[in-house]
Order: C-alpha cells, then sequence, then structure tokens
C-alpha cells in the first residue's frame, strides 16, 4: 500500500494502531466506506445487449468493483482462513478508497470544478492522482476478473465511461486496457488464474496461501508501477509535502508487498487508520504537523525516512528487504520488523540494516 497501495495501493499499509479521534476515518460498521451503497449484484449495473456500462467516477460504483470482486472470489480463498469472507487480502484496495474520499483526495485538486466537494460529493475526479492511481487497482483488476470468468458468465462485456474533467486518455475496456497495458492486464489475469488453480491444487493451505498472496501484490505492485508513471503530471495540481506524501506511499509499497501481507479488513483497519485524513498543504512538515494526530504525523515521517534513505542508497535498502524476504518464515519476520518499524515510536531505524543482513544470511 498501497500502498500497499502501493498502496495502495496500497494499496500501502504503513500506520500506527490507533489514535485520536481526528485519525483517518476508513470504516462504516467495520466495513469500507459507504460499502453498503454499493451494488452487490452484477445485474444492477446498467447492461444492454449484454454490455454492462459502468461510471467509475462515481464513488458509489467504484465501489462496486470491488464489492464485485470480493464476493465473486471469496470462493477461492479458503486457505486464507476458516472465514473466507473476513480472510480476503483484497479488502484493503477498498478501504484504500474509503480513505481516500474521506481524506478529500478523490475531489477536483484545481477547484475548477465542484467535483468531489460536498454538493457533489459522490463525484471522483479525473483530475485526482489519488483517483488516477487508484483507476488501475480498480478498473483493471475488475476488468481482468471479467475475462477469467471469475466474474460473470464469461461472455459479458464492459463498456467503463470517461471523466467528465478530464483529458487523460483512460483506457475504456478490456480489449483498450490489454492494447494500452498489456504486462498490466496480464499481471491481474495471472492473479485471478492462479487464485482459481491454487484453490484446488494438491498443496497444503500455507502453500496456497503465500502463493495467492505473491501473485496479487505482484499485480498490485505492476498496478502502481503503470500509474505513477500514467499519472505523473496530475501531481502538478499538489502541494509540495502531499507530493512528497504521494510518493512515499508509492514507495512504501515495496515494502509491504515483499512481505505477501495478507490484507484483511481487520487489518487493514490497524496499519490505515493514522495515514493522513487530509490533503497536505504548503508549510506541513512531520511530525510537527498540529492539526494531525502524533500518529499521523509519525506515519509521515516514517514514510519520508524509508523513501530519502531508499533514494540516498540509490535503491539498497527496498533490494534488501526484498531479498530477505526469500521464504514464508522470513516474510512472517518481515511483518513483524515492519510493525515495529512503522508502529513503535521507540523503534531505533538504526537497526534496520542489521536486521536485515541477519535476515538474508538465512536465505
Amino acid at each position: 500500500m498501497h500502498v500497499l497501495g502501493m498502496l495502495s495501493g496500497l494499496l500501502v499499509l504503513l500506520a500506527a494502531c490507533s489514535g485520536p479521534a481526528h485519525s483517518a476515518i476508513i470504516t462504516e460498521n467495520n466495513l469500507p466506506i459507504l460499502w453498503a451503497e454499493a451494488s452487490s449484484q452484477l445485474s444492477d449495473l446498467p447492461q444492454q445487449d449484454n454490455i454492462v456500462t459502468i461510471n467509475p467516477w462515481n464513488y458509489q460504483q467504484r465501489m462496486t468493483l470491488y464489492r464485485l470482486q470480493l464476493a465473486a472470489s471469496d470462493q477461492y480463498m479458503g486457505s486464507m482462513g476458516p472465514n473466507t469472507t473476513e480472510g480476503n487480502p483484497l479488502w484493503s484496495l477498498p478501504l484504500q478508497l474509503g480513505w481516500k474520499l474521506r481524506s478529500g483526495r478523490l475531489l477536483d485538486p484545481t477547484s475548477a470544478t465542484t467535483c468531489g466537494q460536498e454538493s457533489d460529493s459522490m463525484c471522483i475526479s479525473g483530475q485526482s492522482w489519488w483517483a488516477c492511481v487508484n483507476y488501475y487497482l480498480s478498473v483493471i483488476p475488475f476488468l481482468a476478473a471479467v475475462q477469467k470468468g471469475v466474474i460473470g458468465d464469461g461472455q459479458l462485456q464492459v463498456q467503463i465511461q470517461t471523466p467528465s474533467d478530464a483529458v487523460q486518455d483512460y483506457c475504456t475496456s478490456y480489449t483498450d486496457c490489454s492494447t494500452k497495458f498489456p504486462d498490466l492486464m496480464a499481471k491481474w489475469e495471472a492473479f485471478y488464474q492462479g487464485m482459481k488453480d491454487l484453490s484446488v491444487a494438491a498443496i497444503t493451505d500455507v502453500e496456497k496461501k503465500d502463493q495467492i498472496l505473491g501473485l496479487m501484490w505482484a499485480a498490485q505492485q505492476f498496478s502502481l508501477q503503470t500509474a505513477s508513471s500514467t499519472c505523473q503530471e496530475k501531481l502538478e495540481h499538489y502541494s509540495y509535502p502531499e507530493k512528497a506524501f504521494a510518493e512515499s506511499w508509492l514507495s512504501s509499497a515495496d515494502f509491504v508487498a515483499a512481505t505477501h501481507f495478507q490484507s484483511t479488513v481487520e487489518r487493514s483497519v490497524v496499519f490505515m487508520t493514522p495515514l493522513p485524513s487530509r490533503v497536505l498543504r504548503e508549510g506541513d512538515q512531520a511530525p510537527n504537523i498540529q492539526d494531525l494526530s502524533p500518529e499521523e504525523n509519525h506515519t509521515l515521517s516514517i514514510f519520508n525516512w524509508m523513501r530519502n534513505m531508499n533514494s540516498v542508497l540509490g535503491g539498497t535498502l527496498v533490494r534488501m528487504w526484498r531479498h530477505a524476504m526469500c521464504s514464508q518464515k522470513a516474510r512472517e519476520q518481515g511483518q513483524t520488523l515492519l510493525q515495529d518499524l512503522t508502529l513503535n515510536p521507540k523503534f531505533a531505524l538504526t537497526t534496520v540494516f542489521s536486521i536485515l543482513s541477519e535476515m538474508s544470511t538465512n536465505c
């Protein structure tokens, strides 16, 4: 996470366990924001001549993409634990989308439109960098799930609407997206096909779980890498602190992905709650942002440290981290290290390299 985002996505899951009342709101009734308002059936979406039309620039419809993916993939997630619905690792994606909504990161950063503002709160702006990145973590995996027959009957066609406030050429169908981003689509198709195959494979649940998570994070990472380049120009709409946070949010996904983190609702909320609850402004400098909680300030500081350290060392920190996550046991240790690094303000950052070096000797 995403970012992760990363966090991202992330898919990204670097933060503290809890925070004061003004920390980011991640859930409603222990589910993603407005989850109950998202459609639970494919038939609820507009459809004509076996072509489903989706508007991912409406928050509820974009959330619907996640709800359909989770419902359709649950049957293949038996290795994730006794309750496959709760154990589904795709939960982090709708949770991230909810955080972006509540923190104001889906609205028009140029203020040229009212998209995302109170009068048009379900609008997702095509000018938003965060919405652009999320496009590759929502629309692309959904189209891949339809193509692999995880969603629908295998004969379904999907048409994606374009945003009204942006000129960027977002892909709008499986054929269009797979033509423009063939490697990315292949990653998500590999995840969904692998998920189906592994669910009936003659291996242990521990092995199934680790391999499914590996495929999922590989797809999420590729989405973030693709979005990093295609959405880059939209970062110019933001303050320097927000740009720096966005870039560190992207890079933090490298660490989370390497551990094959099982991003259930419960585990995701633990790590996501202290993400900054508003868009950062000029002059914001962690750990001294007065209207953000100590946990949010700590999260921003750790994000910055990890990104800056890796940059100064020419990528050495990420390379060491990935090398150290060489087995299921090592990845479990990596999750513990990640927790210490991000949740414990007293954790000595200077020990990270020695710990990773020791872990690497066991590879």
